[in-house]
């Protein structure tokens, strides 16, 4: 034995492992290049070449990554809602009242949020006035003044 890896066996432990990691993680994405690397690993099981294999998985997770990502697009609007969408928050200050960036007291924490619908209330909100939360981009929030309906 010459210790290497069959390129099958590695594409395939490859794969495994990133769908396993989008089992973890919940996109479709990582599930597109886990299912790449298992057409490269027939590929090689088929005798072609590493660059064969290489473009194999490129092709397949090309379209695999486009599908997932108009997929999501077409159905924008049936996905749920954000899970704090709704929910009260508390103005503190603006960090920059230009670019509608603020911090606001949500769940007993300090967040950046960016405010929306500036003409919805009376103003610009000011301190401790109260806010509702649209949807959180990381650790930042979409707020307006208008209760969502």
């Amino acid at each position: 034995m010459s210790g290497e890896l069959d390129p099958t066996l590695a594409w395939a432990i490859l794969g495994l492992t990133l769908v396993i990691i989008e089992l973890v993680t919940g996109t479709f994405y990582l599930l597109m290049l886990g299912v790449a690397a298992f057409g490269a690993a027939a590929a090689a099981h088929l005798g072609q070449d590493t660059p064969v294999q290489a473009l194999v998985a490129a092709a397949i997770a090309a379209a695999g990554c486009y599908w997932a990502h108009a997929y999501r697009v077409r159905n924008a609007a049936a996905q749920m809602p954000h899970i704090d969408a709704g929910q009260p928050a508390s103005f503190e200050s603006w960090i920059d009242q230009g670019a509608r960036l603020a911090k606001v007291r949500y769940r007993g924490a300090s967040w950046d949020a960016v405010v929306v619908d500036e003409n919805a209330g009376e103003g610009s909100p000011q301190g401790g006035s109260l806010l509702y939360v649209l949807s959180a981009n990381g650790n930042t929030l979409k707020v307006t003044a208008r209760r969502p309906g």
